[in-house]
């Protein structure tokens, strides 16, 4: 088992700072340490929702947990017209998330469409009539550590409707023969045996619509060779 990270130091620039408190993600947020914040949504995603092949429900409701500055989650709510909510356990985070939506949107009804919200997670409650059709996550599973990702699969499981959709963006993710390649993070390792285990505890069932790995030629550098996009539906 290698200890060396994929992505280098930055990893231990985030470990100096990082503790078990979710609020520790805040001084990351004011300190500027923020090596997963590319400035844009990633190009999976995008090449997810607008190939149209899954067919993703529109004007529902989405989530988007670990959401930094919002690029994902203003991207769903005008791409699908989605209630799109981004959790953040940075209050500098959602600071920031609201600060672009102010800056980049002109129009009212798609700004209605997003909140932004300092909340934990795995805390986070909805009634049963606000479960949502789509949940997107990038750099939030992988943000746990391995032991805890149970809590995750318990929490995914929870918030998203029968028939509802699942985005996984696994980075940095993994092969199968190497499952463990290093042990520091965040971001910890990931590959799709890693969600599927979590997903599917307890009899949970989950379907598999869209596995592919993206076009290298489409990625930003540090993502080549790393990425995995998987779309799950929740059974009925």
């Amino acid at each position: 088992m290698s200890t060396d990270h994929p992505l280098g130091a930055r990893v231990a620039d985030i470990r100096t700072l990082l503790t078990e408190d979710p609020q520790s993600w805040d001084i990351l947020w004011k300190k500027k340490v923020t090596p997963w914040d590319s400035g844009e949504i990633q190009p999976p995603l995008r090449q997810v929702i607008e190939s149209g092949d899954v067919p993703f429900a529109r004007g529902g409701r989405a989530l988007v947990p670990g959401c930094g500055r919002g690029y994902d989650t203003i991207y769903l709510a005008s791409a699908l017209g989605h209630d799109t909510i981004g959790l953040d356990a940075s209050v500098t985070a959602v600071e920031a998330a609201n600060e672009l939506v102010r800056s980049e949107s002109s129009n009212p009804e798609l700004v209605s469409k997003i909140q932004f919200e300092t909340a934990d997670f795995f805390k986070y409650e909805v009634p049963e009539d606000k479960k949502f059709d789509l949940i997107y996550d990038y750099t939030f599973f992988v943000a746990i550590p391995p032991s805890k990702r149970v809590l995750w699969g318990s929490q995914i499981n929870s918030l998203i409707k029968p028939g509802g959709y699942l985005i996984t963006l696994m980075f940095p993710q993994v092969p199968p023969r190497d499952p463990q390649p290093y042990t520091t993070g965040p971001p910890f390792y990931s590959n799709f045996a890693s969600y599927e285990e979590v997903l599917r505890a307890g009899g949970s069932e989950w379907e598999v619509v869209l596995d592919k790995i993206p076009d290298d030629a489409t990625l930003h550098d540090v993502h080549k060779g790393k990425d995995r996009i998987v779309v799950w539906k929740r059974g009925a």
